[in-house]
């Protein structure tokens, strides 16, 4: 078969088959009495071979080994194969995302688009004190909440990751309902930035993810929105604020946010029984009954005044004396100055 028919059958060009001799990787079988490469049937099964392992991605040197090395094996390059299509597929969907995200910005010119992708790569860059402008910059330029999104939730300079949340409680619903996505994560890190962004957020359908975030698995989401719920006086915050005391999981600022609360007479004494009963509890041990003692500091009313008297006579000398001191404390508090 001439080369001209076999390039037909095959698919193959010309020009490539004559490539693939001067490689090496094919020669043909004769020639004809007019000097032409004559193709035999063999050869032709050789070039579907070259092509079949070419489209898995082979280099044509890689190609030549495997048809004819004996003791070329597979497996490692096939592996390799793997690895460098992934590392392409995530560099083509990274810059994809990249151009989806630049289009999303409606850029009115290439001023536009090169302030966009300045932006997006200080979103990522290795510098914190970058990212940290960048984040800055990206509440009056036309950055894609996606981006500032994702960038949040990966960023671990608390000073970044303050600007991040600044920038987030102005982006508006877009951002506030990828938080939520957040909150769902298999991370916990990303769980606990989306839980701290979201509390910076105001509004109602933010107070409501928090509630529903009070029901997480993890202590850090369930411990951030107790805290800003307590803040916002929502009263569910209560259980979540006395077992961050317990455990001694922020139990300062807990204790504040419990406080706060208490400054409702109708839950002044929900709290105070919440800490009563934790102290009684037979697994509260020296430690945790010192910290249940300290957070009825300021909770007002007659049930804090009867269990911090109890409490002046404790077994636990640490626990007595607390009790005690917070009973003159409150006794000088209601006698007023002079």
């Amino acid at each position: 078969m001439l080369i001209g028919e076999v390039a037909r059958r095959s698919g193959v060009s010309a020009r490539m088959l004559r490539h693939y001799e001067s490689l090496g990787l094919v020669r043909p079988t004769g020639r004809t009495g007019g000097g032409y490469r004559e193709y035999a049937d063999e050869d032709i099964r050789r070039i579907f071979h070259i092509e079949s392992l070419r489209s898995l991605g082979l280099s044509l040197r890689d190609v030549g080994r495997a048809l004819d090395d004996p003791g070329f094996t597979p497996a490692t390059l096939v592996e390799d194969l793997i690895r460098e299509t992934r590392e392409r597929i995530a560099r083509e969907t990274e810059l994809l995302t990249r151009l989806g995200r630049i289009g999303a910005a409606q850029p009115a010119g290439w001023e536009d688009v090169l302030r966009t992708v300045a932006l997006l790569q200080g979103l990522t860059s290795e510098s914190a004190g970058r990212r940290q402008r960048a984040a800055l910059s990206s509440v009056d330029e036309a950055v894609p909440v996606e981006a500032l999104v994702e960038a949040a939730l990966r960023e671990a300079d608390p000073h970044a990751a303050g600007a991040f949340r600044w920038a987030l409680a102005r982006s508006g619903d877009d951002g506030t309902r990828l938080l939520a996505e957040g909150l769902a994560s298999p991370v916990a890190d990303v769980r606990e930035r989306a839980v701290q962004a979201l509390a910076e957020i105001p509004g109602d359908e933010v107070t409501a993810l928090l509630r529903s975030a009070l029901a997480s698995d993890d202590l850090a989401v369930r411990g951030h929105a107790a805290l800003e719920l307590g803040a916002r006086g929502v009263a569910e915050a209560v259980p979540t604020l006395l077992d961050m005391v317990v455990e001694e999981t922020g139990d300062v600022d807990a204790a504040d946010a419990l406080s706060a609360l208490a400054g409702s007479p109708a839950l002044a004494d929900r709290i105070a029984d919440g800490l009563i009963g934790r102290l009684a509890h037979p697994a509260a041990g020296p430690a945790v009954r010192r910290r249940l003692t300290q957070a009825l500091a300021d909770i007002p009313g007659a049930t804090t005044a009867r269990a911090l008297e109890e409490l002046s006579h404790d077994e636990d000398r640490g626990v007595a004396v607390t009790a005690e001191y917070l009973l003159g404390r409150r006794a000088a508090g209601s006698a007023g100055p002079g």
